[in-house]
């Protein structure tokens, strides 16, 4: 198969370099490519592989295990002969099984009565590429596998009747889109490189691309010997800087400088250093020289720790270039000079930055619009419904709250309160039973995504059955023919989708009640992430239900949408109340398997003469697997309205609890 040259691909200078980079000091880690679609992510890693020095492997072996490493079958002789081989390009699919991925008993030799191994996609990638796309949509458990392998050189299998250990050195390369989710902070550290790709934006470059892409399909062949000469002269210097890296030495000043910038940015543990500076030995290498200097050091950073920059990932906001830029010189500055720019917060032009939280806190419509736009074109306007909602107007939308309409013309007023200390209950977001949802943390489930723990004799019609225990059952003779056949058992925790519903009307502005509702719910966006939950969340006020995060949207855009929701209206209760629950429906056809927890934030203040409220809630508590009610109200005078409506959606009601220093300091 001819593959589109890597010396063909236009403007994207940072994904080739790091790739180029692991392809002479393997030991950088690997590199994760996080961008837009349609990038030459995998065009460029998939280019990578023929440009690589041939590999040397002991003759007889299936794999590229050389003499002297232990493979799947044992140590290989240190006298065996070796034959060169192409460097291996193995493609991890997106349904892997950790069986696959790390090996497992051998199905065809049990049959014959041979307890052996088959060794998995680790082995296979030995001295090679392992290619794994859309890395942040793999379960957690194959991604730990994955890089233990890729971070210590070495494949351990303890499973069913298998107990294996063998060498597994690889290039790892990672692909994803962020808008399909984000990857842990502990995994995004285990990468060695990140780079972050775009779409060019220069029509030229654009021309360029799609007059040799189709070039490229037209006659592949005769396309890869015009650029045959650049990629034999690419082979050579990858080669060459191979052998000298070696022979490459990083000076004090520079070393110092990769160790200050790195503690200036607070950059946790010193993989990053580390990296940093074998990154930068490996681009010396690759220029030629003998020693590392600043340029190396400059360039291997904007690889090395971008990605490993403290970032709230709530926040929504990027680390800067310019950041790195000052912390390398203020780090490769004698001790007696003062860092540039005097701490004044200007940057060496007399520039002033801004400052951390600028640009969070967005218009609620702008936000919705991004985050619907980011799955896949859910546009809304800014007082639309949700996409193939009904109409959510109605008699009850215009029902007397206690306060005063708008006159004709008139704008409600309305207000931005700034998130103030508070939390939800731990049980609000609890789902009782057990599920069949994805792998994540928030709730238990049996599903095949969670993990088998044991095995039972298979019942009728079992779809989910234990091939190893079947056959190691028939092995042993302990267990006749017509009983051996067994099903996995299985266990684990699952995520959800969090549909947050929040009353955005007039009253929830008084006493400040919206700005603990959004405070309260940071703590539990950020709760989410961590679990892996998917989060919506749909506003009412006014007359109308909005949908302000699509499910799936980054969290940073709920984060953002949050903390820009003003208050002002009338209370549109059952608008909302049917807005999430034909959102939860929709989401059901999509994801099966993801059960739904409904959260509620309201005061419940709102008049409901046609009795609309409690018809909806109703609807909405059997569309959800759990919903949960928040009572917004407080002061002395309290008509606990929230608890008849979560009754009547069947769920629980609980209250906002307020962070105090001692609560904090218990905390």
């Amino acid at each position: 198969m001819t593959h589109f040259p890597l010396s063909a691909i236009v403007g994207q200078e940072a994904l080739i370099e790091s790739l180029l980079i692991n392809a002479v000091a393997p030991n950088v880690g690997g590199v994760l490519v996080r961008g837009e679609r349609g990038t030459a992510k995998s065009t460029a890693v998939r280019a990578l592989a023929p440009l690589l020095p041939a590999v040397h492997a002991a003759t007889g072996e299936t794999f590229a295990f050389r003499p002297g490493e232990l493979a799947p079958n044992g140590e290989v002789a240190h006298d065996a002969p070796t034959v060169p081989r192409p460097a291996p390009l193995v493609e991890l699919p997106l349904g892997t099984t950790l069986d696959r991925l790390v090996g497992s008993l051998d199905l065809g030799r049990a049959l014959a009565g041979e307890q052996a191994f088959e060794a998995g996609l680790l082995a296979r990638a030995h001295q090679g590429i392992l290619y794994v796309d859309e890395v942040n949509l793999l379960p957690d458990h194959l991604v730990d596998a994955l890089l233990d392998a890729a971070a210590t050189g070495v494949a351990r299998v303890e499973r069913e009747a298998v107990s294996a250990v063998h060498a597994a050195r690889f290039l790892l390369v990672g692909t994803m889109n962020v808008e399909e989710g984000e990857l842990r902070p502990q995994l995004l550290d285990r990468f060695g490189l990140g780079v972050e790709v775009s779409a060019q934006r220069d029509r030229s470059q654009r021309a360029e691309i799609v007059r040799r892409r189709l070039a490229f399909e037209h006659a592949p062949l005769a396309f890869a010997r015009t650029w045959a000469d650049a990629e034999s002269a690419l082979t050579a210097r990858i080669a060459a800087a191979r052998e000298r890296l070696d022979g490459v030495r990083l000076p004090e000043r520079e070393l110092l400088r990769i160790t200050g910038a790195c503690a200036a940015l607070g950059v946790d543990g010193v993989r990053g250093d580390i990296v940093c500076a074998q990154a930068a030995r490996a681009l010396a290498a690759l220029d030629d020289a003998r020693e590392v200097d600043e340029s190396h050091v400059r360039r291997a950073a904007a690889l090395a720790l971008a990605h490993r920059r403290r970032r709230d990932p709530l926040d929504g906001r990027m680390p800067q270039p310019e950041e790195l830029e000052r912390a390398l010189d203020d780090a490769g500055r004698p001790p007696d000079e003062p860092p540039r720019g005097g701490g004044n917060g200007a940057d060496g032009g007399g520039r002033r930055h801004a400052p951390q939280g600028a640009g969070t806190s967005a218009e609620p419509g702008a936000v919705a619009s991004t985050a619907a736009e980011a799955q896949g074109g859910d546009s809304l306007e800014r007082s639309s419904s949700p996409p193939d909602a009904p109409e959510l107007r109605g008699p009850q939308a215009h029902a007397d709250d206690g306060h005063r309409p708008p006159a004709p013309g008139e704008r409600a007023r309305e207000r931005r309160d700034a998130p103030a200390p508070a939390h939800l209950p731990l049980d609000a977001l609890a789902v009782s039973g057990t599920g069949a949802g994805p792998a994540g943390r928030r709730a238990r489930s049996s599903g095949r995504d969670a993990g088998a723990i044991d095995s039972r004799p298979a019942g009728p019609g079992g779809e989910d059955v234990a091939l190893v225990a079947s056959l190691r059952g028939m092995l042993l003779g302990g267990i006749t023919a017509d009983g051996a056949l067994r099903e996995h058992v299985r266990a684990g925790r699952e995520a959800t989708l969090v549909c947050l519903v929040v009353d955005a009307s007039g009253s929830m502005g008084a006493r400040r009640r919206l700005a603990r509702v959004k405070g309260a719910l940071l703590a539990l966006l950020r709760d989410a992430y961590t679990r892996r939950d998917r989060v919506a969340v749909i506003a009412f006020r006014d007359s109308t239900a909005q949908l302000l995060v699509a499910p799936g949207a980054p969290l940073a855009l709920a984060a953002a949408a949050l903390r820009g929701l003003p208050t002002g209206g009338r209370t549109p209760l059952a608008a909302g109340l049917d807005a999430a629950e034909l959102l939860i429906r929709r989401e059901t056809l999509r994801e099966p398997g993801r059960r739904a927890i409904a959260v509620v934030l309201t005061d419940g203040r709102v008049c409901d003469p046609a009795g609309e409220i409690p018809r909806a809630a109703a609807r909405l508590g059997r569309a959800a697997a759990a919903t949960h009610v928040v009572d917004t109200e407080d002061g002395p005078v309290r008509l606990g309205l929230a608890a008849a409506l979560a009754c009547a959606a069947g769920g629980h009601v609980h209250r906002l609890a307020l962070v105090t220093a001692s609560t904090r300091s218990a905390a």
